[in-house]
């Protein structure tokens, strides 16, 4: 026996025909927010990764080197750990201009270093305000859609004389087929941006604590050793005659 597809008259496609350019726009400002929300999570992801990637080899293709230009040749020229070395390296080396005379070096190469770490910063936030404007706004824009969908049941009510199910249940349908995509819109755009959020801060850790050690390097000549807790002082036992 032979089956015949049924054509939903309530399903998403038939809600945007009957709702017209306004449904339509709504769905497709949804959509674009969902596609942009996704793009930027994966690409932010794969970025922080890796940042800690790079991190976590430090120790075995920088710090081995002999000195900083060498250990920033092994680094990849887009690797933000680079960037800091390079970017010490010069003002260690053009501190001798008019404008830096009364700067003292120390000052300049801390200057230069932090300017450089707060640029890398900038680049790692790019995108995640635009994750939390639409985790604060596409619920709403769903809420519209709602609105103009209940709006219609309304006036097909209005124009038969009665709330017979034919003439309310399309639009609202329609109705709640947007609530649903804002929600749907926003859930994983709240959650990418705390996670986020959550994986900057730990790249920005690492990022501090290469900073000082490069600092310490272009200062001093020797990275900064870490801190050691003192060993307790253990008194003399007397000695018994």
């Amino acid at each position: 026996m032979e089956t015949v597809a049924v054509e939903n008259p309530y399903g998403l496609a038939a809600a945007l025909e009957q709702g017209g350019i306004i449904a339509q726009s709504v769905f497709g400002i949804l959509v674009f927010m969902s596609l942009a929300s996704w793009f930027i999570i994966i690409t932010k992801y794969l970025d922080q990764r890796k940042v800690l990637t790079e991190a976590n080899d430090l120790e075995k293709k920088f710090w081995t080197a002999p000195d900083l230009k060498t250990g920033a040749s092994k680094l990849d020229k887009s690797s933000p750990f680079r960037q800091i070395v390079d970017d010490g390296l010069r003002a260690a080396d053009h501190h001798e201009g008019r404008l830096t005379d009364k700067i003292d070096q120390h000052e300049w190469v801390t200057m230069a270093l932090n300017r450089s770490n707060a640029g890398i910063s900038g680049k790692l936030q790019s995108g995640l305000s635009f994750l939390a404007s639409v985790g604060s706004t596409s619920p709403f824009i769903g809420l519209f859609g709602t609105v103009v969908g209940i709006y219609r049941a309304l006036i097909n009510i209005g124009l038969a004389g009665q709330a017979s199910i034919d003439k309310v249940a399309g639009p609202v349908g329609e109705a709640l087929i947007m609530t649903a995509l804002g929600l749907a819109v926003a859930v994983p755009a709240v959650l990418g941006y705390n996670w986020l959020i959550k994986r900057n801060k730990t790249v920005t850790e690492k990022l501090n604590n290469f900073m000082s050690d490069v600092h310490g390097a272009l200062v001093s000549g020797a990275r900064v050793a870490p801190a050691v807790s003192a060993a307790p002082v253990v008194a003399p036992k007397p000695v018994v005659k």
